[in-house]
């Protein structure tokens, strides 16, 4: 009859991990994602378009940024259809003027547009736009040129 060892002496603890279990988890996903993949279907975004407001404001307040990065200030209700050079600090305030005061439930009817030099950097006119939201002027909107003749 063989001599049986004692239990203490000869074992060791065993430190390696067990990577069968991680392998068949591993497998299992990979399956699941295989199968499910082709089910998936891709999202669109849709983009808003040019021109699709019903009509044209009768009244509006336009911001030019010019190539140079001068501001200049014109009101749609003046015939003359000149516009003033502004600040950016002066801004704000001539807007508001122009718009006049809020109406009774707290809305305003004239909308600011602002358009800019397709040369001037962006960071300019979104620094008007920001110089104007800042300042709680509602209703700002920015002006887009379309080519009549794709070139």
């Amino acid at each position: 009859m063989p001599a049986i060892a004692p239990r203490g002496q000869g074992r060791r603890a065993i430190t390696e991990i067990n990577m069968v279990p991680f392998i068949d988890v591993m497998l299992v996903l990979l399956i699941i994602f295989m199968a499910t993949a082709p089910l998936i279907v891709p999202s669109q975004v849709e983009l808003p378009r040019v021109g699709q407001a019903a009509r044209q404001p009768d009244r509006f307040v336009q911001v030019i940024v010019e190539r140079d990065g001068r501001l200049r200030l014109r009101d749609s209700a003046r015939s003359s259809g000149e516009s003033d050079v502004v600040t950016l600090k002066d801004l704000p305030a001539r807007v508001q003027a122009i718009q006049g005061a809020p109406g009774a439930d707290g809305s305003v009817s004239v909308p600011v547009i602002i358009s800019g030099d397709k040369r001037v950097a962006y960071e300019q006119v979104m620094q008007v736009m920001d110089a104007l939201q800042r300042a709680g002027v509602a209703r700002i909107g920015l002006s887009v040129q379309t080519d009549a003749a794709p070139r």
